[in-house]
């Protein structure tokens, strides 16, 4: 028998509307609530291997992000990182999570993410913050230039470059849709064995909305709550060393290297069950 049952609901935001699905325990039995957020160009799937792992002890959300899955921007609603903060924050509130949130965020979601522990809506809200293969895009942006200003640490920045290569390429018109619609987007749904249909090409805004010279991500200030940042040594989008500097600006960070991908998440949902709670590992050790 499948542990996860689903509840869905549409919660509707200043700027969407957010397919939302809730999973395990009532939060008003106490229990922890966790909210996770995906990437691009997933949509709250990329988190059920994870959720069947926890359902039994804990209160968890996900929702398509207003560029995937069953959500859509509305009213003229666009996609910029504080549009997609403020989305986090209404679906918080139409929920109701009286003993706060436990934040979770991969890929695209992770990017929110940083941009949510820094909002002072999150004080009391949000508990922890748990990040997996999405740097916040200041700490990016300043990790980026320091590399190239030492002689020692240039190879990891263009290393960095070359993984990177992508968002470039997304800025073209065109030539990503056509890429995505006739090439891309069948070997990812076979390699992720679920259908994302049109979300590759619609997400592909995010890129183009907030990876642009102009855009400027919401302000920055100093991170107090617990921050777990999960590292995949065998992502090949981003290095392992983007942690670099993390301890200037968050003041309780736990870093874990992981021997996995991009989508560990969804390869290893055991072990990452173990490290969202510990006490899953403990329990597997009992004869």
């Amino acid at each position: 028998m499948d542990v996860l049952q689903e509840r869905h609901r549409t919660i509707r935001t200043a700027g969407a509307e957010l397919a939302v699905f809730e999973y395990g325990l009532d939060p008003q039995e106490g229990v922890p609530s966790v909210l996770l957020v995906h990437g691009y160009p997933d949509d709250h799937r990329v988190f059920l291997p994870v959720l069947r792992e926890l359902a039994r002890t804990h209160h968890l959300i996900a929702f398509d992000t207003r560029n995937a899955g069953r959500s859509r921007p509305v009213g003229g609603g666009g996609f910029t990182l504080a549009e997609l903060v403020d989305d986090v924050f209404a679906l918080l509130d139409a929920l109701g999570t009286p003993s706060g949130i436990r934040l979770v965020g991969h890929d695209w979601g992770s990017i929110q993410g940083w941009a949510v522990v820094q909002d002072e809506r999150a004080d009391g809200v949000v508990l922890d913050y748990t990040s997996i293969s999405g740097p916040d895009l200041r700490h990016f942006s300043r990790w980026l230039r320091s590399r190239f200003a030492q002689a020692g640490t240039i190879p990891q920045g263009l290393a960095q470059v070359l993984r990177s290569w992508y968002v470039g390429a997304f800025q073209l018109p065109v030539l990503p849709e056509l890429f995505w619609k006739h090439v891309m987007t069948r070997r990812y749904e076979l390699a992720a064995r679920r259908n994302v249909g049109a979300d590759p090409v619609r997400g592909l805004a995010l890129y183009r909305t907030n990876m642009r010279g102009g855009a400027r991500p919401p302000r920055r200030r100093r991170v107090t709550l617990p921050v777990h940042v999960v590292v995949p040594l065998r992502d090949p989008f981003l290095s392992p060393h983007l942690v670099d500097g993390l301890e200037d600006w968050v003041e309780d960070l736990t870093v874990t290297t992981v021997p996995g991908g991009h989508w560990w998440i969804a390869a290893r949902p055991r072990a990452f069950a173990e490290l969202l709670d510990p006490r899953l590992r403990r329990q597997g050790d009992e004869p």
